[in-house]
């Protein structure tokens, strides 16, 4: 059964997060549509999917509101420095007449899958399945229904507590605790 929502904000764990991004790129090595929009889309479920599931993200990382959908406040930072460390390397390719920056992973090196509870890597890899065919675009789209993306302006931080609001149509009720939650949450940040 699922924990009462709290909030509250959690601890980023950077380590954690470079290894997620890691092992989510060797997983979808093969997936011909996976760059950086699918990245940031697998990323955000797992992290909200664990707190809805778990009581706690994964990485604890800050999303943000972006064009493209929800987005890790960190990931160019650490995409660099996984790429400087020399774990990955960015692959540009042709996808449908646009270039997609590609993380993939430097051979020999792999994710240290250690630092995940098997009940994170199992949410982990729902959501590459769930993703795994789906286009970029569509990925972007889907995203683009999230109560928590729609609840914020550009650029502005997502709430985890928004993991807990159905994507469905909304009632009145729902969207009054939607604007309820995002006004405690902008209020706790102060």
């Amino acid at each position: 059964m699922p924990r009462k929502p709290r909030l509250r904000q959690f601890d980023f764990d950077a380590e954690k997060f470079k290894e997620l991004i890691v092992y989510v790129a060797e997983r979808c090595a093969d997936d011909p549509s996976f760059g950086a929009v699918k990245l940031n889309k697998i990323l955000y479920y797992a992290d909200f999917d664990a707190y809805r599931l778990l009581g706690e993200p994964i990485t604890g990382a800050r999303y943000l509101k972006y064009g493209a959908g929800p987005g890790p406040s960190r990931l160019v930072d650490v995409r660099d420095e996984l790429v400087e460390g020399g774990r990955l390397r960015i692959e540009k390719r042709n996808y449908f007449n646009r270039q997609q920056k590609r993380l993939v992973p430097v051979e020999g090196m792999r994710a240290n899958r250690e630092v995940f509870s098997p009940e994170e890597r199992e949410i982990v890899d729902s959501v590459i399945d769930f993703f795994w065919s789906m286009s970029e675009r569509a990925a972007s789209d889907y995203s683009h229904r999230e109560p928590g993306w729609l609840l914020v302006g550009e650029r502005e931080e997502i709430p985890y507590q928004t993991a807990f609001l159905s994507g469905d149509p909304m009632d009145q009720e729902t969207e009054e605790a939607g604007i309820r939650i995002g006004k405690e949450f902008l209020a706790s940040r102060r």
